[in-house]
């Protein structure tokens, strides 16, 4: 979470460090003015921006969540890559106008005085609004870059909280920063942390259709590198850096990188000051490192030569208050006796003298003044913040794709489809509401194939919950599954028209993998068959003191083993005893409890005698025939086999292509061997489920098989393997850009043959 926190606590410090000086510049050249009842209008266009920004990433979620996800990958990476490109402008734009900043946003503030209530609003609202657009685009594509939303949500919360303390201590002369050399430090970081949003961003263009090249790899440390590990995920959550890296990213993030920041260098030593300066210079914003202080705190004269006639809420000029001629400022009092008239003896010419007043009896009686009727305070700030909210829920509700109808359909033994009508073709959402008394599972389905278009599984009696499935032209019906009962199918209705769009899923039973199940036991027996001799063979060696024979027999039997992976679950603590590792063990390599082919291997490579050999051998042969002995009894099972297709090279790839468990024979790479035979095996009982429910795949599929085997065959020399450490950088990339690939075409098997009960 933390890892992910970074990013977004530097933008949001940043950002919100660049508002809040803008704000803090409005409010203090306000106060020196003497127009504190303007303070108001500044808050409401700051309130407004806030809200801006808020309705735009709610915006940005909704929409993003309604599409598919190769449409989602696309908008994501076309998002990244703007967000980059508004940090990119904001970084320099920042950098060139932080001595400046507080100059021109007095002259703003001074125009919009001039000019009106509203333009203070607009202009506040301008100078905060892009900054929150800003940090809502990068927060809401560091979100989606990590992959959950707690860690940037966190870290930019509290860089907001972090840049506000900072802005206060400005304002009250608290504090004192050098802003060129925070805008500058941190802008350099963040061009490193953007060059990761826009790889990360190529990359979801290319998974989106975007762009070629998505299983072109430049990089690829998957095998050599732990994603799981602290510094992986360090690296992936604040440099968007991960293992594998396609040609294209990589060229964005290093290009970017180049090109940019060797630009932002360059202007930052160009606009570097001199150092040789006037002493009485006065010193920019910037430099000072303070923003225009409290009033409070050093209070200035209400009106300055530079300040101006002190500005009114009014339309017209306050009526001056009566002060005797001792009071007035002398500039006043020379004004007023250049204005009267003057006679030849420099005395003032008398004036006409005033009309006398009517009797109160002959003056009309006055009338109330009535001025313009006043709107109440609430109204333009309840506005500005409802107006981009109303705006942000119309684009949402006109964006994500509403389905045609929103049918509630029972779901229960006795009720199963009831309310079920032909839908429109398209997108559609079903409100299915389980009114019998047991917990039940509900399907779309097919009924002349059972091809599965939905599904819904523990649903509670007197609960309703959503199913969204894409409906075509075709027959539809609902199955329902009860906890403990029969299935029961509704009776089925036909959509007309409405394409091909809709995606089904042939489903599985457990009695279509028993045939698979019973030919994969039937390898597994034969396999522990041979283990038992090759084991005894083992300990033959040992016992007569061969070994250098050993070796040999050791690595014959350990690779007949490797090739039974898709069993492991099966073997319960045999596979432990069998093939267990040091890792955990309190002794390591010592430990009384560390035993099987790793005990063996690190004994024969690393100078222990046949004596030190002869207890685990033995113990090797014991396990080995107990498996044998129990294998047909244990419960196997048949839901594993789907799985154990992707998660055999999944442990080849973590373990064997990154020497994890090599103890000194340098056998990894034969050991990657015997696995890929055993997935061949596992993929060979599955051919007949598969074919029929994605006839493209296995294809691919064998097609990446033989690309790893041709690697894997140039790398030994019969029983002689290259060592995994000895491999130079292509071939070990390579190796893994292949294993990663197979894994990846082969991810789609677990799902397409999960047992479904609707089947």
């Amino acid at each position: 979470m933390w890892d992910d926190a970074f990013p977004s606590f530097l933008i949001g410090l940043r950002e919100g460090l660049e508002a809040g000086l803008i704000v803090s510049i409005l409010v203090a050249t306000l106060v020196r003015a003497g127009a504190r009842n303007r303070l108001a209008q500044v808050w409401t266009g700051v309130l407004a921006a806030i809200a801006l920004a808020m309705s735009f990433g709610a915006v940005l979620t909704f929409t993003a969540a309604s599409l598919s996800a190769t449409a989602q990958e696309a908008f994501g990476g076309t998002l990244s890559v703007i967000a980059v490109a508004f940090v990119t402008a904001m970084v320099f734009w920042m950098r060139r106008s932080a001595r400046s900043l507080s100059g021109e946003i007095k002259e703003k503030v001074t125009g919009a005085l001039a000019m009106g209530s509203g333009v203070l609003i607009v202009t506040s609202f301008l100078a905060v609004g892009r900054e929150g657009l800003e940090t809502a685009l990068f927060l809401w594509t560091t979100a989606r870059a990590a992959g959950e939303s707690a860690g940037p949500l966190t870290g930019a919360g509290i860089g907001l909280v972090l840049a506000a303390g900072l802005c206060w201590g400005l304002y009250r002369r608290v504090l004192k920063i050098n802003l060129t050399k925070f805008f500058t430090y941190t802008g350099a970081v963040l061009i490193v942390i953007a060059a990761g949003v826009l790889g990360y961003g190529l990359r979801d263009l290319q998974e989106g259709g975007i762009f070629p090249g998505n299983t072109a790899y430049a990089l690829d440390l998957s095998g050599s590198i732990d994603a799981g590990s602290w510094y992986s995920t360090l690296l992936q959550g604040v440099l968007n850096i991960t293992p594998t890296m396609t040609w294209l990213q990589t060229a964005g993030y290093v290009g970017y990188l180049a090109v940019v920041m060797t630009l932002f260098v360059r202007g930052v030593r160009a606009s570097a000051p001199k150092p040789a300066a006037e002493p009485n210079a006065p010193q920019s914003a910037a430099e000072k490192s303070e923003v225009p202080e409290d009033p409070a705190a050093d209070r200035p004269e209400p009106k300055t030569a530079v300040d101006g006639p002190e500005p009114t809420s009014g339309a017209e000029e306050p009526e001056p208050e009566p002060a005797s001629s001792a009071e007035k400022p002398q500039s006043q009092s020379e004004s007023e006796s250049e204005s009267e008239p003057q006679s030849a003896a420099g005395e003032p010419e008398p004036r006409p003298a005033a009309p006398v007043p009517a009797p109160a009896a002959d003056r009309p009686e006055p009338q109330p003044a009535r001025g313009p009727r006043r709107r109440p305070a609430w109204v333009v700030p309840v506005a500005v913040v409802a107006v981009p909210v109303v705006v942000a829920g119309v684009v949402v509700a006109v964006a994500r794709p509403k389905p045609s109808s929103g049918q509630t359909v029972a779901v229960s033994e006795t009720e199963c489809g009831k309310g079920f009508t032909a839908p429109k073709a398209g997108r559609q959402t079903f409100q299915m509401q389980n009114t019998g008394s047991k917990t039940s599972e509900v399907y779309l389905i097919d009924p002349g194939t059972n091809a599965v278009y939905g599904e819904i599984e523990g649903l509670a009696p007197g609960t309703t919950r959503d199913l969204v499935a894409s409906v075509a032209g075709g027959t539809y019906a609902w199955r329902c599954v009860p906890s403990s009962g029969k299935a029961v199918t509704s009776k089925s209705v036909t959509v007309t028209g409405g394409g091909s769009s809709a995606k089904a899923v042939v489903p599985v039973s457990e009695n279509d993998l028993a045939a698979p199940l019973k030919a994969y036991k039937e390898y597994v027996d034969q396999g522990l068959a041979t283990l038992v001799a090759q084991t005894r063979t083992l300990d033959a060696d040992i016992e007569g003191n061969h070994l250098d024979q050993a070796r040999t027999d050791w690595l014959t039997a350990h690779l007949t083993y490797s090739s039974l992976g898709a069993a492991y679950g099966t073997f319960e603590d045999f596979d432990k005893k069998i093939n267990g590792r040091a890792d955990g063990l309190a002794g390591g390599v010592a430990d009384p409890d560390f035993a099987g082919f790793h005990r063996i291997e690190y004994g024969l490579w690393h100078g222990q005698s046949a004596d030190e050999l002869k207890t685990p051998a033995q113990a090797l042969v014991d396990a080995a025939a107990g498996l044998q002995k129990a294998f047909p009894t244990q419960d196997f099972d048949p839901g594993d086999l789907p799985l154990r297709a992707h998660e055999i090279l999944e442990n080849t790839l973590q373990f064997e292509l990154t020497a994890d468990t090599d103890l000194g024979s340098g056998t990894n790479l034969a050991t990657a061997n015997a696995n890929l035979a055993g997935t061949n095996e596992l993929l060979t009982v599955l051919r007949p489920l598969l074919t029929a429910r994605a006839p493209k795949l296995l294809p691919t599929v064998d097609a990446d098989i033989a690309r790893l085997q041709k690697l894997l065959d140039a790398e030994h020399q019969g029983v002689v393997w290259t060592s995994v450490e000895t491999l130079d950088a292509a071939t070990r990339q390579q190796l893994n850009g292949a294993t990663g690939q197979l894994l990846e075409d082969l991810a789609p098997v677990p799902d397409l043959l999960e047992i479904r009960k609707s089947a």
